[in-house]
């Protein structure tokens, strides 16, 4: 994209012109642009002219990771790197003080397709959460189910997040300590119905990088009322290890992000990943040949 106000997509106009912003947003495009293709997220059908383009539903929480999400497939659509089109999607969970017309007016003054959806999920969510307990699994469970509907009355294959790098090593971590298996939020998924595609685009793009993209442009943040309010949540727990181990040792965080993308079977302890009991040794004649 061009920075000249009138060559590029309204989600970028008044853009930082410093040389600092200028990499920065390269830099989450660049990343943005290889999970899409490292992962397959968009297929070869989408550059046949005589089909139909893929339709994928872009949730917009009005945090910083869903507005950079937004912002930067926009950037690979407009430079005709993302053969898709995009369908922005805000679900107002009815949780009390939420500035129900930020992103609506956001929206529609960038140009931006889009669909806002009311359901108060807040009320179950404090209705079946004992007091005490976090409200994230369920507030998830309920706003998931939300978005693959909306997902398939709007004829989108793919509901796309805006998971960050972090969120996926926090995820992890929080499985390895408290869920007791390896696993963590994968940048492409099925959903167990088998009709949407689940994407993070943003998977290999850091948190900070998304804050300080959203911050620069000014976009109208909205906080997360509902998760933020309640004090030593797990995730919140892991996320300052982190932090400490970042502090200690800059790049720790990149490391364990790219050992997510290093397994080897053969070396953990998972007989249904790999055949332990099928192991043998060389016979004899074998291993007299390669002596």
């Amino acid at each position: 994209m061009l920075d000249q106000d009138d060559d590029i997509h309204p989600l970028f106009a008044g853009a930082p012109r410093t040389t600092a912003f200028k990499k920065l947003r390269k830099r989450i495009v660049r990343q943005t642009r290889e999970a899409v293709e490292q992962y397959g997220m968009v297929g070869p059908d989408a550059h046949d002219p005589s089909l139909p383009r893929p339709r994928w539903l872009v949730c917009l929480s009005g945090g910083k990771d869903s507005y950079t999400l937004l912002a930067v497939l926009y950037e690979l659509q407009w430079r005709g790197l993302l053969p898709v089109d995009l369908l922005a999607c805000n679900l107002d969970q009815g949780q009390p003080g939420f500035p129900a017309t930020v992103l609506p007016d956001f929206l529609t003054r960038m140009g931006v397709p889009n669909r806002i959806e009311y359901q108060d999920t807040y009320s179950i969510v404090m209705d079946k959460v004992p007091a005490g307990r976090t409200f994230c699994a369920l507030c998830s469970r309920l706003r998931r189910g939300n978005l693959y509907r909306i997902a398939r009355e709007e004829g989108c294959s793919a509901v796309v997040l805006g998971h960050h790098r972090d969120d996926i090593l926090e995820t992890f971590m929080m499985n390895l300590f408290h869920g007791g298996r390896l696993a963590t939020m994968p940048p492409k998924l099925v959903n167990e119905e088998g009709d949407l595609f689940l994407y993070r685009p943003l998977a290999h793009v850091a948190e900070e990088d998304c804050d300080r993209f959203a911050q620069a442009m000014q976009y109208p943040i909205i906080p997360c009322d509902l998760c933020g309010s309640q004090d030593g949540l797990q995730r919140q727990q892991v996320k300052q290890m982190l932090d400490g181990w970042e502090k200690n040792h800059p790049g720790r965080r990149q490391k364990m992000f790219r050992a997510l993308m290093n397994t080897r079977p053969s070396h953990l302890l998972d007989p249904d990943l790999f055949d332990f009991t099928g192991l043998s040794l060389r016979s004899d004649s074998t291993a007299g040949a390669d002596d």
